[in-house]
């Protein structure tokens, strides 16, 4: 593969030479408030860099990669010819080595490559400023949060999205010149770019607005990818000399998107493989687990979205879907995830924070990702005049979300601003054309739909028409655990 040398900054780029990667020398203001930005009408008005794009772009004098090999006696290695094809690949533009990395990696063997930088925490946060035009934000929101799990997953790193306050990491859609001296091009050209850790524009992620963002088809540009990557540079990876790895320059459609092998050990060296956590003892685990319920043959408790992927929970035990795939080592305790919780919950719900609330008889209990926060608390003190909760739902448009809470005919809202119920008094859940009277458990999914849960049988409940879809209720092994089909007739 032969290596582009260039300034420390991170593109994704469709034509292979066509880099402007301006050295950023501006004082980082990381705030973000709306003020930061131009009004819409300016926002959308091309630039006068946009002249700069392709075969307008300034030159910088800088050595190639092939005169810094010969002058350093290092071998030159051209793959695949003169296949313009090939270099006509989407690529990201970060360079994929300074020249002092080129000396020394005659003298490594491990091939991903470090920026140089990490985070000194695990926990980290992020905040999306704004969205692209071709995809609603609940399916950005849910890209995103798939994107970060990637890393995640093979780290202790945790990353939760927030809406007010500063984030760590900080997404944002933008267009042409943009205030960081990386002016997007428009359609074409340079897809998205990010900046290191310890740099002093670190966690910004910039995508640009006027690209064909999708997600799970080769029609447009593919966010999952694009994002996955980015945050890997956010994180502290530089390029992967691995043909296929997530941090390979090239972009690639790739699913289900994996890391390989050395993405994970890049990623592991900065920051550790992911925290275990044990019960008790084998013995123990292995007598509670075969105790647990058949999903196929049984109801629930409660059931949640939690960062992205959906929890069912019965009894003291909790069943993982990511994608629409039980994970590995499900049903597991939910204390493995939340210390704390007792032993059987009534409702769950993950609110716009990115806390979690737990309801089980007259208390609730709050966590952050996996750490207690508060309670047990009485229900009393958000003002609901019931205990036993039955379900409880997290709905509404973005940021004027509420909470619904269900017992019996009855709901309540709660509005978590003010953290109280709206009225003592219960509404009729009649209100909710189509689904049963007594339910016991609910659940918004990143599509917008509520779906409602009794016994064995579920009614999903759209938001348009404001009333349950036609062909239900469903099955809920069935749909969401691959359990043989059964008949539909409730």
């Amino acid at each position: 593969m032969l290596l582009l040398y260039g300034l420390a900054c991170g593109v994704f780029s469709l034509h292979f030479f066509s880099i402007h990667c301006a050295p950023v020398l501006e004082q980082k203001i990381h705030s973000h408030n709306n003020n930061e930005y131009k009004s819409q009408t300016e926002w959308l008005k091309k630039s006068h860099l946009y002249k700069m794009k392709k075969g307008h772009r300034q030159v910088q004098t800088q050595e190639t990669v092939k005169e810094i090999l010969k002058r350093h006696e290092l071998p030159v290695v051209v793959k695949h010819g003169n296949n313009s094809e090939f270099w006509k690949r989407p690529r990201c533009g970060v360079p994929d080595y300074t020249e002092g990395n080129i000396m020394n990696s005659r003298h490594r063997n491990k091939r991903f490559v470090l920026f140089g930088g990490r985070w000194e925490k695990n926990d980290l946060t992020y905040k999306i400023v704004r969205f692209p035009w071709q995809m609603n934000p609940g399916k950005v929101r849910h890209t995103i949060t798939e994107a970060l799990k990637v890393w995640s997953d093979v780290t202790p790193l945790t990353f939760r999205e927030i809406h007010e306050g500063r984030a760590d990491i900080i997404i944002d859609f933008t267009r042409y010149w943009h205030g960081d001296n990386l002016p997007f091009d428009g359609p074409g050209g340079i897809l998205a770019h990010a900046f290191f850790p310890k740099t002093h524009r670190e966690g910004d992620v910039h995508f640009d607005y006027d690209e064909t963002w999708t997600v799970g088809n080769n029609m447009g540009t593919d966010l999952l990818q694009v994002a996955a990557h980015e945050f890997g540079h956010v994180l502290g990876l530089q390029h992967s000399l691995v043909p296929g790895a997530v941090m390979s320059p090239f972009y690639s459609f790739s699913y289900p998107l994996e890391l390989s092998e050395d993405d994970k050990q890049g990623i592991q060296y900065l920051y550790g493989p992911p925290q275990t956590i044990t019960d008790h003892t084998n013995t123990e685990t292995n007598e509670i687990i075969s105790e647990a319920p058949n999903a196929c043959d049984t109801d629930f408790d409660a059931v949640s979205m939690i960062r992205g992927e959906l929890f069912f929970f019965k009894s003291r035990y909790v069943w993982r879907i990511r994608n629409g795939r039980l994970q590995e080592g499900y049903p597991a305790l939910a204390s493995r995830h939340w210390r704390g919780i007792p032993e059987r919950i009534d409702a769950a719900f993950e609110d716009w924070s990115g806390n979690i609330w737990f309801f089980e008889g007259q208390s609730y209990w709050i966590f952050d990702g996996e750490r207690q926060i508060s309670g047990p608390d009485p229900v009393q003190n958000l003002g609901l005049p019931i205990t036993d909760v039955q379900a409880a739902l997290m709905w509404g448009p973005e940021k004027n979300k509420k909470i619904y809470f269900f017992k019996g005919g009855n709901y309540w809202r709660f509005n978590p601003i003010s953290n109280r119920v709206d009225v003592v008094y219960p509404r009729n859940i009649l209100d909710w054309r189509g689904i049963p009277k007594d339910i016991d458990a609910a659940f918004q999914d990143s599509y917008g739909y509520a779906h409602f849960l009794r016994g064995k049988y579920y009614w999903k409940f759209d938001p348009v028409t404001v009333k349950v879809l036609e062909g239900y209720p469903r099955v809920i092994g069935q749909d969401f655990f691959n359990c043989p089909e059964r008949s539909n007739n409730y």
